[in-house]
């Protein structure tokens, strides 16, 4: 038919334009149409479809479909697969590895430094604040429990917030000192510490900073390579399926299920959705409250002599640096340039390396020479609060996203209760 009218159209023109229907060039482009139709048309309409036994053996019969093999995803996967092994459980990751921040944030076990929780005050109740502090400290004890402290490498050194060495920023120690009170009594309940702030001595050998800190005494940090290991063991050893360099780029929700539209053009069925993208999560849902947010990290070689130990944070928090071993791993700034910042892209910039660069050179490692080993960055996702998002979109499908940049601390807890929200509804 296509044939026909093309043949039709074709003579109608040479006819109009006064050209011979038996013109060379009439037969030479029939010749190229057929080839076209013949051999190349049924490439183009139809898509790259599963094979029979693709389709048989390894996705029919999903109960529930996981979108994003980070924290959260993992967990709500194990989850699941507790409460109920019959459930069958299958996670889709675009990457060869968890892509996002689950593998390429700094691995502070942190719950909130004052500065932090003061600036939360003033835009939030007293409640919604210590409500989140207990969340993340829950979350902490979750992910301890659930991936044993030798995988985590957990190391309880203790959280600490430094202040620049200029008029304003002793204000604000000076005022942070005098909440210390306030705060030990909120959080006493939580941490089970009569203390979780105090002021430290400690001698870092800092440039430029004030001689007194603010001392977390109930934070650590942990590996997050081995993080990630054991809870993926965890979960194959529940028989959850885990598809790696599967990205999922279209969802169609109806009556009976959800199906997924890969990048090859696969169509995957599921009775049950949990999204589980965190700062790309609106790539599927434009209408999700949640903006991707971009943090570089360095890591330095190994540096001789080196006494920092513990997790930091400075200039209210936009930068924060830990020792792994005998090395510095910095990140941050993205203060400087926050328009960029909010990207999905996982390059570096030069501001924010010539920056940390010099942070460390001048504050952090003063009279000290070191090499930088590598440079990354993570996505984080965030929003105008900084409670996740948990909950149904439809009778379908859940989201567990914006985890505001504390994914370790609160991944555990929110993949659970996204785990529980899809199979049981509210708590």
């Amino acid at each position: 038919m296509i044939y026909v009218v093309f043949c039709s159209v074709l003579k109608s023109f040479y006819c109009l334009n006064g050209l011979s229907v038996q013109s060379p060039y009439l037969i030479l482009c029939t010749q190229y149409f057929l080839l076209f139709t013949h051999y190349l048309l049924p490439t183009m309409n139809h898509p790259n479809t599963l094979s029979f036994w693709e389709r048989e053996s390894f996705f029919k019969g999903i109960d529930v479909a996981i979108i994003g093999s980070g924290i959260v995803g993992l967990n709500a996967a194990i989850s699941i697969k507790e409460n109920d092994p019959s459930v069958k459980v299958a996670i889709f990751e675009r990457g060869a590895l968890p892509e996002g921040a689950s593998t390429r944030n700094a691995g502070f076990a942190c719950f909130g430094s004052i500065t932090e929780l003061m600036d939360d005050l003033e835009n939030n109740s007293e409640n919604d604040v210590f409500s989140l502090v207990e969340k993340r400290f829950k979350g902490l004890q979750k992910l301890r429990q659930r991936v044993g402290d030798d995988n985590l490498e957990y190391l309880e050194h203790g959280g600490y917030e430094m202040f620049k060495n200029t008029p304003s920023e002793r204000l604000i120690f000076e005022k942070c000192a005098d909440q210390l009170s306030y705060f030990n009594k909120n959080l006493k309940s939580i941490t089970g510490q009569n203390e979780t702030y105090i002021i430290s001595e400690e001698n870092f050998n800092f440039n430029a900073t004030l001689p007194l800190l603010i001392h977390n005494v109930a934070e650590g940090q942990i590996n997050v390579g081995g993080m990630m290991t054991r809870l993926l063991e965890i979960a194959r050893s529940h028989n959850v399926l885990i598809f790696n360099g599967l990205k999922i780029e279209k969802i169609r929700d109806n009556t009976e299920g959800v199906v997924l539209t890969t990048s090859e053009g696969w169509e995957i069925s599921t009775a049950k959705l949990i999204v589980a993208t965190n700062g790309f999560a609106r790539q599927l849902m434009p209408e999700l409250a949640v903006t991707p947010a971009r943090n570089q990290v360095l890591i330095t070689e190994p540096i001789p002599n080196l006494t920092i130990k513990g997790c930091f944070h400075y200039d209210k928090g936009y930068y924060y640096f830990r020792n792994v071993g005998n090395r510095i791993l910095l990140g941050g700034g993205r203060n400087l340039d926050f328009e960029n910042e909010m990207t999905d892209d996982f390059s570096t910039t030069e501001l924010i390396q010539n920056n940390l660069i010099q942070l460390l050179t001048d504050t952090i490692l003063p009279n000290k020479t070191f090499k930088i080993d590598t440079w990354w960055s993570g996505i984080l996702g965030i929003g105008t609060v900084k409670k996740p998002i948990i909950q149904h979109v439809s009778p379908n499908v859940v989201v567990a996203v914006r985890m505001g940049g504390m994914g370790v601390a609160i991944g555990s807890l929110v993949g659970e209760e996204a785990g529980f929200l899809m199979m049981n509804g509210e708590r």
